[in-house]
C-alpha cells in the first residue's frame, strides 16, 4: 500500500477531467434555468418533500435563482482552475443543497455529481494547466497515481453496481420495464416500427444493458480493450439518450470516462487548448515542479478510504429489510438502480375526525403539483410525509382529532395494480425512521435477484 501511494503519474488526465466536469456542470445549470425548471420545481410548489434527516434544508423562494447562479459560476471556475479549492467546495455545497431541497427531483446522476464533487475537493485537479498555476507561478506535471485511480474507482462503482442491480428476474426474464418503454418509441426512424416492437429486441436490450454495466469498467481499465470500450460507452449513452429523456447524464458519463484513456490522449487535448489560448506567449514565469506534494496526505487518504467503504457498502442496505425492494423502495435510492422499474399509483387521502368519525377526501392537486403527485402516489416515504403535512395543515385550520388514512393502489412493471398501503393505519401517528414500514402491504408476487 505504501508503495502504491507513492506512485506518481501525469497530471494531464485529472486536469482534463476537471475542465470537462466544470464545463458540463456549468452547461447543466444553464440548461436547467433555460427550461424554466427552477420555477416549476422549486418555486411554484406549495409543499416540498424532504429527505429524512435533512428536513432543515428548505427552499429559499426567489433566492433559489441566486443559488443556481452561485452553482453555475463555481462550476465555471472549476473548469478554469481558478481558486479551485474554494470553487469546488462551493459547487459541492450549492449543488447538494439544490438536490436536497426536494426529493421529488431525485435522480441517480444528481447523487453521482454530488459525491464526485465531494471527492474532487481532495484531489489536486488544479495542479496542472489551471489559472491557479499562473497566480502561484508554479505547476506540477506529476501527481499521485491514486488521485486519478480514485475517480476511476467511483465511476467503476457506478457502472458495476448498476449492472448488479439488473441481475433480477423482471429485467432479465421479463424484459421489464423496457417492454413497456420501447414500444412507445414507434416514431424513431428505421427502428421505431420494427425493432422497438419486437419481444426478442426487448430482451436483447435488457441483457446487453446488464452485460455492458458489469463489464465496461474492466474493459476500460484493460489497455488492449480500452479504445473499443470507450466506443461502446459512446454508442451506449447516445442510444439511451435517444430513447429516454434522461437529460445530461449520458454526456456526463461519456466525458467522465475519458479519464480511462491513455495519458498521451489527455496531453494532446491540453496541447490543443494551449495553442488556442497562446499559452506559451503569456508573460508569466511559471516554474514546473516534478511532483505534487500533499500537505495532509495521511488524513486525506484515510478520509477517502472511509468514503469508498461507504460507497461500496451503502447500496446493500436494502438487505436489512424483509419486503420486496422494488415495492417498498426501502434502501432503493442512492444505490445505482437506474431505470429498473415502471411504477404508477393512485393515493386518496381521507381526513377523519377520530371522535365523531366524520371524514372527507383531499384533492391532492390543491397541495401538490402534477409531478409531485405522481411521485408521491407510489413511494411510501412520500406518502407518509404528505400525510403529516395534511394533518398539520387541517389541524392548523381548526379541525379536531385529525386522523389521516390513505387508500393506495400501485402497479409495478406491468403487473395489475395492488393495494399498497394499509387503509386502516392512521399515518398521522406513524413516524419516519430507518425501521421497516409495517403499514406497507405485502407484494403479491416475487422478483428474484439482487
Amino acid at each position: 500500500m505504501k508503495t502504491y501511494l507513492n506512485q506518481t503519474t501525469s497530471a494531464a488526465p485529472l486536469a482534463v477531467f476537471r475542465m470537462c466536469f466544470g464545463i458540463m456542470m456549468c452547461f447543466s445549470i444553464i440548461r436547467f434555468w433555460y427550461h424554466g425548471w427552477i420555477d416549476t420545481l422549486y418555486i411554484q410548489p406549495k409543499f416540498h418533500f424532504s429527505y429524512y434527516g435533512f428536513e432543515w434544508v428548505n427552499p429559499i423562494g426567489s433566492y433559489t435563482y441566486l443559488l443556481f447562479v452561485v452553482c453555475g459560476i463555481s462550476a465555471f471556475l472549476v473548469a478554469l482552475g481558478l481558486k479551485y479549492r474554494i470553487a469546488i467546495i462551493t459547487f459541492f455545497l450549492s449543488f447538494t443543497y439544490i438536490e436536497l431541497m426536494d426529493k421529488t427531483t431525485y435522480l441517480n446522476h444528481y447523487y453521482f455529481i454530488s459525491i464526485m464533487s465531494f471527492l474532487m475537493i481532495f484531489l489536486p485537479a488544479n495542479a496542472y494547466f489551471s489559472i491557479d498555476n499562473i497566480f502561484r507561478k508554479k505547476t506540477c506535471i506529476s501527481i499521485p497515481k491514486w488521485t486519478i485511480d480514485s475517480v476511476k474507482l467511483l465511476l467503476g462503482i457506478v457502472y458495476f453496481y448498476a449492472g448488479l442491480a439488473k441481475l433480477n428476474s423482471d429485467w432479465l426474464f421479463k424484459a421489464m420495464p423496457l417492454k413497456i418503454w420501447l414500444p412507445s418509441k414507434y416514431d424513431l426512424p428505421l427502428i421505431g416500427e420494427n425493432l422497438m416492437q419486437q419481444n426478442w429486441f426487448h430482451h436483447a436490450m435488457s441483457w446487453s444493458g446488464m452485460l455492458y454495466d458489469l463489464a465496461i469498467p474492466f474493459l476500460l481499465l484493460y489497455k488492449k480493450t480500452r479504445k473499443l470500450a470507450f466506443l461502446l460507452v459512446i454508442i451506449f449513452h447516445v442510444f439511451t439518450r435517444v430513447l429516454f429523456p434522461i437529460g445530461m447524464f449520458p454526456f456526463i458519463m461519456i466525458v467522465s470516462t475519458l479519464i480511462f484513456l491513455d495519458i498521451g490522449f489527455h496531453e494532446k487535448i491540453i496541447k490543443f487548448f494551449k495553442r488556442i489560448i497562446s499559452y506559451k506567449t503569456l508573460k508569466f514565469s511559471i516554474i514546473e515542479n516534478t511532483n505534487y506534494n500533499y500537505k495532509l496526505r495521511k488524513p486525506i487518504v484515510v478520509l477517502l478510504g472511509l468514503f469508498f467503504c461507504i460507497q461500496l457498502v451503502f447500496p446493500f442496505r436494502y438487505m436489512f429489510y424483509d419486503n420486496e425492494l422494488f415495492w417498498t423502495e426501502e434502501g432503493y435510492r442512492f444505490s445505482w438502480r437506474v431505470m429498473l422499474m415502471e411504477k404508477m399509483g393512485i393515493s386518496s387521502f381521507k381526513i377523519v375526525n377520530g371522535e365523531t368519525g366524520d371524514f372527507f377526501y383531499v384533492n391532492n392537486s390543491d397541495f401538490l403539483t402534477p409531478f409531485q403527485e405522481k411521485q408521491m402516489s407510489f413511494q411510501p416515504d412520500f406518502i407518509l410525509e404528505y400525510a403529516h403535512y395534511l394533518g398539520d395543515h387541517f389541524t392548523a385550520q381548526g379541525h379536531e382529532n385529525v386522523q389521516i388514512y390513505v387508500e393506495s393502489y400501485v402497479a409495478l412493471n406491468g403487473r395489475l395494480s395492488q393495494p399498497f398501503i394499509d387503509k386502516d393505519v392512521n399515518l398521522y401517528q406513524e413516524k419516519e425512521s430507518f425501521k421497516q414500514k409495517g403499514w406497507i402491504l405485502p407484494f403479491q408476487d416475487e422478483i428474484k435477484g439482487l
